[in-house]
């Protein structure tokens, strides 16, 4: 392994040779100029892992080499070496990028210290959250075969989300591969877990049972609403647990976090079911007895979702609330979010306003259906990368940082997750059976048990009967649902790609964020 190179620019530099010798025996290589033009051309031809820069000399200041270096190379680390601890110097400093600084006078293992976090920092976090993974391995296994209930497995998302984006830390397969296998096992027990207590959840008569979708508005979002204080509840479809962890931080330069909560999207963890549901406060059984004109199944032509904001009107009326002023806005493409944008502040006036906005879906689907994208979003970590890079560039972040000025509380939800499916696992039904891969519902299904959960009597899990001797059947885990026809091309096709409406951790246990303005 080559040393680390070091660039150490100061006019003194003649005083300092303990300090460079002391490094050397570190295992550094040092390089030393005396002024910045000189340091200037040793970048400009040279490789350095991190530059130490004095602050005052002449010729030209620390800050102007500075410039001129991240011209030259904006990724090259610079310390400032500096007397001066003037407010505004350091605020330039910063401003312009620096990595770190230094008060002279310095003694060698300040400066040593300060390499070690700048050229070490990627090898001692990754060693470090190995090892801690490995204490947390046995926990973690404790907890699933320690009988968790609802609020016990949410909590063992959030850490196997936890450890999952610490991993990202860590260049270590073996344990990546550990993980993988972790999370697979939770997500078979998590299969287990739902299978024997959905039916009573969905129950009627049900006394214990998580936040689902249905009762979703009723416990998370409309105890919030205060008068004079606008609350905007904006439903992200498709947005997984470990998604929302990649855009809070950009979320929280404008807004404080209060509550970083979860709930249970009902099943299928679909968009006409789950997102219907939350709007409507209602199982799909109850809105297709209520709304009989307005509920459509799989099976039956025409749009799915058309009708939330007749289901939220009729929701908000049925508890009372139907006197409340509120608006929905419903987000598709880039020019209705644009929209958005231009008037935001038009929604300053309404007590509640509901935003739908359909992004991370399409872009599972346009996955599937479009081999850039399989390359763009090839596994989890690429998959929140990406959904990082486009809420940070969208009409969305830019129309809620609009009003982040304002004295708003603001909801951040979805409707369901995705899962990465990688094993198939087939299926037989007849012409009318439903072509979704994660859930299926027909006549005369022929599958594995141990595939699926099943319910004959799809009353039982709050789902109308489409037809007559139809069943649902919900695929635990990676799998994906094929048919027997053309079975290796479907598999090929759809394996490793993102789908929703079955059982897992991913699509099941799902984000609700509070935030207030700053």
């Amino acid at each position: 392994m080559s040393k680390p190179i070091i660039l150490w620019v100061d006019d003194e530099i003649d005083s300092l040779q303990s300090q460079i010798i002391f490094l050397e025996n570190k295992g550094y290589e040092v390089h030393t100029h005396t002024n910045g033009f000189d340091a200037i051309e040793f970048v400009k031809s040279n490789f350095a892992d991190v530059v130490l820069l004095d602050e005052t000399m002449p010729g030209m200041s620390g800050l102007q080499v500075l410039q001129r270096i991240k011209e030259i190379n904006n990724n090259l680390p610079v310390v400032l070496i500096t007397k001066n601890e003037a407010e505004n110097l350091m605020d330039e400093a910063i401003g312009s990028q620096i990595s770190d600084y230094l008060i002279k006078p310095v003694n060698p293992n300040q400066v040593w210290l300060s390499l070690k976090k700048l050229i070490d920092n990627k090898r001692l976090v990754a060693e470090k959250t190995t090892a801690a993974y490995q204490q947390e391995f046995s926990a973690l296994f404790s907890a699933l075969n320690d009988n968790p209930g609802f609020q016990e497995w949410t909590e063992i998302y959030k850490k196997l989300v936890y450890w999952e984006l610490e991993m990202q830390k860590s260049d270590s397969p073996e344990m990546q591969e550990v993980f993988n296998t972790q999370k697979h096992e939770a997500n078979n027990e998590f299969f287990k877990f739902i299978s024997k207590n959905y039916a009573s959840w969905v129950s009627p008569k049900s006394e214990d049972a998580p936040i689902m979708s249905h009762n979703l508005l009723k416990f998370k979002v409309l105890p919030h609403l205060q008068k004079n204080t606008p609350l905007f509840f904006v439903l992200i479809d498709n947005l997984r647990f470990d998604q929302w962890k990649s855009i809070q931080p950009i979320f929280a330069d404008s807004f404080r976090i209060h509550e970083e909560d979860t709930f249970y999207s009902i099943l299928p963890t679909a968009t006409q079911y789950a997102r219907n549901s939350i709007f409507s406060g209602l199982l799909p059984i109850d809105i297709e007895k209520n709304f009989p004109d307005k509920w459509k199944n799989d099976d039956e032509e025409g749009g799915k979702n058309l009708f939330e904001e007749d289901f939220l009107r009729a929701h908000l009326k049925r508890i009372g609330k139907g006197d409340i002023k509120f608006s929905y806005t419903k987000i598709t493409n880039n020019s209705d979010g644009q929209k958005l944008v231009d008037n935001i502040h038009n929604l300053l006036q309404n007590d509640l306003n509901v935003i739908v906005y359909n992004f991370v879906d399409m872009l599972s689907h346009a996955r599937t259906e479009m081999e850039v994208l399989k390359e763009l979003a090839g596994d989890e970590t690429s998959y929140r990368s990406l959904t990082a890079s486009w809420f940070e560039h969208s009409p969305l972040h830019q129309a809620v940082k609009k009003i982040a000025d304002k004295n708003i509380q603001l909801i951040v939800a979805t409707d369901h997750g995705s899962t990465r499916v990688r094993t198939p696992a087939k299926v037989i039904g007849d012409k009318q059976t439903t072509a979704n891969l994660r859930y299926k519902h027909g006549r005369n299904l022929d599958y594995e048990s141990r595939d699926v959960l099943a319910f004959r009597d799809p009353k039982e899990a709050g789902l109308p009967v489409p037809n007559i001797n139809s069943s649902y059947i919900f695929a635990k885990g990676d799998l994906f649902l094929c048919y027997p026809n053309n079975y290796n091309h479907f598999v090929n096709y759809y394996r490793n790609t993102f789908q929703h409406g079955g059982i897992s951790l991913e699509e099941m246990i799902v984000p609700v964020i509070r935030m207030t303005s700053k």
